[in-house]
């Protein structure tokens, strides 16, 4: 084992009990690991301990009895040899500032948020290693088809777990092996990132193209270009190619543009609708979906390296600059004609 690494996962704290952060606790819990949630709100952590659910984020989800849940971080946090971040992605840097004092030295941190941090354009394992002042080898990355109300209804996924390290990689794998996840080891994580962060963009465009009663195979053409773009900006930032035909890009792709169970696809059908921006977030009960947010950051991204980004672009302009559903469509329709290959990675 490479030095610092654990050679076994004991404790896990997982940090932020909203859907995706519930679900992996219970795999964690499944899996046989001793874990605790931090939740911010005393009343999730106590339905959380005592009544074994989570109502507002997974309802008629049965929790581990096992599984507990607290408002301490400090709590949460003693002892454990992994830390996974379930907190939004615009919100990470601000709670891991809280955190940074409470992490235990030799923990391994784990990002389970998919987004690119605005204004400073840093991918989450890169916030985290600023924050948290930890080398890249301590951060491993979790991506792939995960929608977590699937997952914690134990229905069968899988998914990518990325790290520099690889040994932490495998000791984060076996750690979270149960009957109904399966995860895959990686050492790309700067691919598996950017496919989670782009996803939930393209996610919003072919959500937008539902909205306006476009079929499978405006989709499938948007998946499929979407795939294409994000493939070239993660290459240009250093990713492995290979790694966007995986889990963690294609995979990630397909459920989150398919399912009604993704946010992203859904507040993009809305905004096809004809809806406003705030309009879609009040029917969203407030909140924003990710790639409202990453479309800004990735598309500074792609500037910034040269490389051209049409349907995350659209995407932007629709969610802030007021340009319609059908222009959109026009638009990306009515682009010049080009071989298939050019721009491919």
């Amino acid at each position: 084992m490479t030095a610092g690494t654990p050679r076994g996962v004991g404790r896990v704290a997982v940090l932020g009990a909203g859907s995706w952060g519930t679900a992996f606790a219970k795999v964690l819990a499944d899996a046989g690991r001793d874990v605790v949630l931090w939740a911010r709100r005393a009343e999730i952590a106590a339905e959380i301990t005592h009544g074994h659910r989570n109502d507002g984020y997974l309802p008629g989800i049965r929790l581990p009895e096992a599984l507990t849940a607290t408002t301490i971080a400090a709590a949460a946090l003693d002892g454990a040899d992994v830390v996974a971040l379930a907190v939004p992605s615009q919100t990470l840097r601000a709670n891991l500032a809280h955190w940074r004092d409470l992490l235990p030295r030799d923990a391994t941190l784990v990002s389970l948020a998919k987004g690119v941090e605005l204004g400073t354009l840093k991918r989450m394992s890169e916030v985290v290693c600023e924050v948290a002042r930890v080398p890249a080898s301590q951060v491993a990355v979790v991506s792939g088809p995960n929608l977590a109300r699937e997952i914690a209804a134990g229905e069968p996924t899988a998914t990518v777990i990325a790290c520099t390290d690889h040994d932490r990689a495998i000791a984060l794998q076996h750690a979270c092996t149960t009957g109904y996840f399966r995860s895959y080891t990686h050492t790309d994580v700067v691919g598996c990132e950017m496919g989670g962060a782009g996803k939930n963009v393209i996610a919003l465009a072919c959500g937008i193209a539902a909205g306006m009663g476009f079929g499978d195979n405006t989709r499938a053409s948007l998946i499929t270009r979407g795939l294409a773009e994000t493939s070239r900006l993660g290459v240009a930032l250093g990713a492995d190619p290979l790694t966007f035909a995986g889990l963690a890009g294609l995979g990630d792709l397909v459920a989150t543009c398919s399912s009604p169970l993704s946010r992203n696809r859904t507040f993009g059908e809305r905004l096809g609708r004809g809806e406003s921006l705030a309009q879609a977030e009040a029917a969203n009960h407030g909140q924003v979906a990710e790639g409202v947010k990453s479309c800004l950051s990735i598309c500074e991204l792609g500037a910034r390296h040269g490389v051209d980004l049409p349907i995350a672009d659209a995407v932007r302009r629709v969610c802030h600059e007021g340009l319609s559903a059908q222009a959109m469509a026009k638009e990306l329709i009515s682009r010049a004609p080009r071989p298939e290959r050019a721009g491919l990675v």
